[in-house]
């Protein structure tokens, strides 16, 4: 999954950064309005963590371009203002979920993962794709009822090809759902993730389509 985070504040936004990329995810963090809009026009994200108040103006403002344009981007709206009246406007404006600032870290996984379901098509947190079952809210992956361990980067992989397992997932959106800008990426990354995953689920698990991608099962 790539990630946007807009927030100014730089200690939360280090923590918050810092936090989605050890799920293995690959994460934007940017810390002005006028970065935001400049990264959503180049880069396909799955999510956005956007606090409100910017240096450059309201991040509510830049949800409602997003929504206007058609962008359905699942937004996640970080913020001090716990008023009712902001939490209605947050939502009314598109808003997938709001949480008030302090939160734990470990809440804030549950909304993404909640909030992925949902834009998964099911809020079902158990995904079955033959003998593979994964479990997305505690992020446990059962091959044959047994658990397998998985490093975040393998498991990020994993829930891309599983969450699109009824099409084929290319190298490319594998890399663009890992690596934010900036990141030096091997040539071979994706296939030596794809190579770890076969060796602990087994090799049938991960179909390779030559020339197009990957896929799971059948």
């Amino acid at each position: 999954m790539r990630v946007m985070l807009v927030e100014d504040d730089y200690y939360l936004g280090e923590a918050v950064r810092d936090h989605v990329a050890s799920l293995g995810y690959g994460v934007d963090w940017m810390q002005r309005l006028a970065e935001a809009r400049e990264a959503a026009e180049t880069v396909a994200y799955e999510l956005i963590l956007l606090d409100l108040n910017l240096p450059d103006g309201r991040g509510i403002d830049f949800l409602k371009e997003l929504r206007r344009r058609g962008r359905d981007v699942p937004v996640i709206i970080l913020t001090a203002q716990d008023q009712i009246s902001s939490r209605i406007e947050g939502l009314n404006s598109g808003a997938d979920d709001y949480l008030i600032k302090p939160f734990d870290l470990s809440e804030l996984s549950a909304r993404v993962a909640a909030v992925a379901r949902r834009y998964g098509g099911s809020a079902n947190p158990l995904l079955q794709r033959g003998n593979l079952e994964l479990d997305i809210a505690r992020r446990i992956a059962n091959i044959e009822g047994k658990p397998v361990e998985l490093t975040a980067r393998e498991w990020a992989v994993l829930e891309r090809l599983v969450r699109n397992a009824s099409g084929i997932v290319s190298k490319s959106e594998i890399e663009d759902s890992l690596y934010e800008f900036g990141a030096e990426i091997e040539s071979n990354a994706v296939e030596v993730y794809i190579s770890r995953l076969r060796k602990k689920l087994g090799r049938d698990t991960i179909r390779t389509v030559r020339g197009v991608g990957y896929k799971v099962g059948d």
